[in-house]
């Protein structure tokens, strides 16, 4: 009976002109780029989907707001996108939380361990304003961009690993590449080193120069070991130098033109794309 109950409503819709061909499923990672509950939707930079679509930014609509809790901008997500003949959703969205089984990010976290709590800036609370030197060796503080979208990462010059300092340091070049018309007006790029006591500011200026920076908004910034640590704790930054490396955590900030932290991208699995494409939105007020 169930049987024929199942091929009879398949025959009404089918009369009734409704297609019942099945939906197609495809498994996409992203970084949310917005989120809007009263459209029932989020905005997120996407990977390419082989076969589909290439990488993009676009907005997903999902049947159900509880798909959208505890997402916020910055948060790298895998979901599934169904593709029906008159509609597409976002179902079983996943916040896709940052693990690294790699040297200098798994054991900063185990080092973590070992120090005393503190307190850290969180996505939407006011950054602290900070000073440090830049590779002009002139002193810089953040208040001066006030206005301004700052993205702000750490590295050290004489870091060995390709996916690590380098990997965020290519990430924005290719921001300083895609923003040209707008770097200083609009964007400002800091990278402040791990490594204070030997990345002065002529090794910085050095290490500036390989990325083609613009001192006028992107600035290598250095200090006082303490300050430098200051600065770093406070978004929840951990490092401890030794005889030959500095071991570090990874993160890539970006603070919105009211002077809050609007997203820590944390790790190094997101792309240079899905960070612009972040940028942008935030540049645009979008």
């Amino acid at each position: 009976m169930a049987a024929r109950s199942t091929v009879r409503a398949v025959a009404l819709l089918l009369l009734a002109g409704v297609s019942v061909a099945a939906a197609t499923r495809y498994p996409v990672t992203g970084i949310v780029l917005k989120v809007d509950p009263p459209r029932r939707s989020f905005e997120a930079s996407c990977a390419a989907i082989p076969g589909y679509m290439e990488a993009m930014a676009m907005a997903y609509s999902v049947l159900d707001n509880r798909e959208l809790e505890d997402l916020k901008p910055g948060t790298y997500v895998d979901f599934t996108l169904v593709v029906e003949k008159k509609r597409s959703y976002a179902e079983r969205i996943r916040i896709h939380h940052y693990e690294s089984t790699e040297r200098e990010p798994l054991l900063a976290r185990r080092l973590k361990l070992l120090e005393a709590p503190h307190a850290t800036v969180q996505p939407g609370d006011a950054v602290p304003v900070f000073t440090l030197t830049d590779q002009t060796g002139s002193r810089v503080t953040l208040s001066q961009w006030a206005g301004k979208v700052v993205a702000v990462t750490f590295i050290y010059t004489s870091c060995p690993l390709p996916d690590y300092c380098f990997r965020l340091s290519n990430n924005f070049s290719q921001l300083n590449q895609r923003f040209a018309g707008r770097m200083g007006r609009d964007l400002v790029l800091l990278s402040i080193s791990f490594d204070p006591v030997h990345d002065q500011p002529a090794v910085l200026a050095k290490y500036a120069s390989t990325w083609k920076a613009d001192p006028e908004s992107w600035h290598f910034l250095t200090g006082p070991l303490d300050d430098v640590k200051a600065v770093s704790r406070q978004f929840g930054l951990n490092f401890w130098p030794d005889e030959v490396y500095v071991t570090h955590s990874l993160h890539t900030l970006v603070i919105d033109r009211q002077g809050r932290l609007a997203a820590d991208f944390e790790g190094n699995q997101f792309t240079a794309r899905q960070l612009g494409d972040y940028v942008a939105a935030l540049i645009s007020g979008k």
